[in-house]
């Protein structure tokens, strides 16, 4: 356990790091939505949205800089119907924007108080918003992937597709 711990501080240290160029820049912002995972694979078991019915409030802090790239944090609670449960996720991530207001990049996984780890591929579509504090709405598509490995279980790996949407301030 206490080295799963280690190993999770180590990428999340290493993340950071791998971010400081764009961290030395000048814009933060932030955004907030909601989430649906919409179909998970599991070796060959899939759940689909009506199988078990979830939702995710993740909000996160954009750090963007003059260049494309920008660094993202996530954190996303996550309710899920039958059984009832409640998860938590970190997900700091690299971003790039694409133009026509698309950016595309991934985000590293880290479920709090549970063996899984992984990372997100993620597509989003932003769309700007005039007057107002919120300045822009979008959408997003996430590519999940997710290794579970409990101490003294079996592993598995996932596969899915959720898609999110929001305001970006």
């Amino acid at each position: 356990m206490a080295s799963t711990l280690r190993i999770r501080v180590h990428i999340f240290l290493w993340t950071i790091l791998a971010a400081s160029p764009v961290l030395a820049e000048n814009t933060v912002g932030g955004h907030m939505g909601f989430a649906f995972p919409i179909v998970s694979t599991t070796g060959d078991q899939t759940t689909t949205i009506n199988h078990n019915f979830g939702i995710a409030f993740p909000v996160g802090i954009s750090v963007k800089g003059t260049g494309r790239m920008f660094f993202d944090l996530e954190l996303v609670p996550l309710v899920q119907d039958s059984p009832r449960d409640v998860s938590f996720t970190v997900h700091p991530g690299l971003l790039w924007r694409i133009g026509h207001g698309f950016s595309a990049g991934g985000r590293l996984a880290f479920d709090v108080n549970s063996s899984t780890i992984g990372f997100t591929g993620v597509l989003n579509k932003s769309w700007p918003i005039e007057n107002s504090f919120f300045k822009s709405y979008f959408a997003e598509a996430d590519f999940p992937v997710r290794f579970n490995r409990p101490h003294g279980g079996p592993s598995t790996n996932s596969f899915g597709f959720a898609i999110h949407f929001g305001v970006g301030f």
